[in-house]
């Protein structure tokens, strides 16, 4: 008979990445841990994990049980929760999956407000690169996850989770302030065939967005540089090297020395930012959310 125990221990070396890791999370030796995924693979009658010397990989049916685990783990710590608030016992300190820009922008006045409308509750903060997290928040390991979705890049399923969204975040044309078109009256998507162009590389989601545009436009583009750091696709835009797609929330605290930023005409392209959660989430949860979309707005 599958065990909760078990189920979770397969959860947790997904997560983790391996037995070792996930083995010093849950306070049990390797040996240990992995006898527990040796009897759950023996109830079940198949491989649920890849053993190599770098780390576990998920099977097929590995795959389709932790999906089963997490939410089955999600929903015993909702259990939990329901009553310790019974109990009228302190919620545990909640915790928050971000992305870069989020955590340096958004977060940080919603998590002060936070902490002066509950100053014994500290907010614990993983970085996590979206679409990552989803599977986090079905397990209970996150209670709140802020994510985004670039054009042209298609939504994760929500697995039965709130995703509301909280921001449209423009994406500006960025170019160098000596660009022979940074100072013209109308630009279009058309009038940069041919320049060299700064993002992330390939399945990247800004770079997924630039592509989209040649595909829906026709207008071959060259990605000459390759980067996800917005701090390196500025800098090499001040140096001339290109132009770039840059969100408007990380202009709005960058270095403009040097840049010219422009929106294109009939096209104002934006990632969506959104906040995922459990469908019954804990009050604390609930508070954040509202911050965070009263800073949003």
């Amino acid at each position: 008979m599958i065990t909760a125990e078990r189920l979770r221990a397969l959860v947790e070396v997904a997560h983790a990445g391996s037995i070792t890791t996930a083995a010093r999370r849950m306070g049990f030796t390797p040996s240990a841990l992995s006898q527990q995924l040796a009897r759950l693979e023996r109830e079940v009658g198949c491989t649920l994990l890849e053993r190599r010397p770098t780390g576990a990989s998920l099977t097929e049916a590995g795959r389709l049980l932790v999906r089963h685990g997490e939410t089955i783990a999600g929903e015993l710590r909702a259990a939990e929760q329901s009553v310790a608030a019974l109990r009228e016992l302190p919620p545990a300190d909640p915790s928050v999956g971000t992305f870069a820009t989020a955590g340096q922008l958004l977060l940080p006045q919603a998590m002060a407000a936070f902490r002066r409308a509950h100053p014994g509750t500290r907010l614990r903060l993983s970085d996590l690169e979206p679409p990552d997290g989803y599977d986090l928040v079905v397990a209970g390991d996150l209670d709140l996850l802020i994510t985004h979705r670039y054009p042209a890049v298609r939504l994760p399923p929500s697995r039965g989770l709130i995703r509301t969204p909280l921001l449209a975040d423009p994406l500006r044309l960025v170019l160098p302030a000596g660009h022979s078109l940074a100072k013209a009256s109308r630009l279009r998507f058309e009038d940069f065939a041919g320049e060299d162009w700064i993002s992330g590389g390939p399945q990247a989601p800004n770079r997924l967005c630039l592509d989209g545009l040649t595909a829906e436009t026709g207008v071959e583009v060259r990605a000459a540089y390759e980067s996800r750091d917005y701090a390196v696709i500025l800098a090499l835009v001040r140096a001339g090297l290109g132009v770039a797609f840059v969100p408007a929330t990380v202009l709005a605290s960058a270095d403009h020395q040097r840049i010219a930023v422009r929106d294109l005409a009939g096209r104002r392209p934006a990632r969506e930012i959104y906040t995922v959660h459990r469908t019954r989430p804990p009050a604390h949860v609930t508070t954040m959310v509202g911050l965070l979309h009263n800073f949003a707005s």
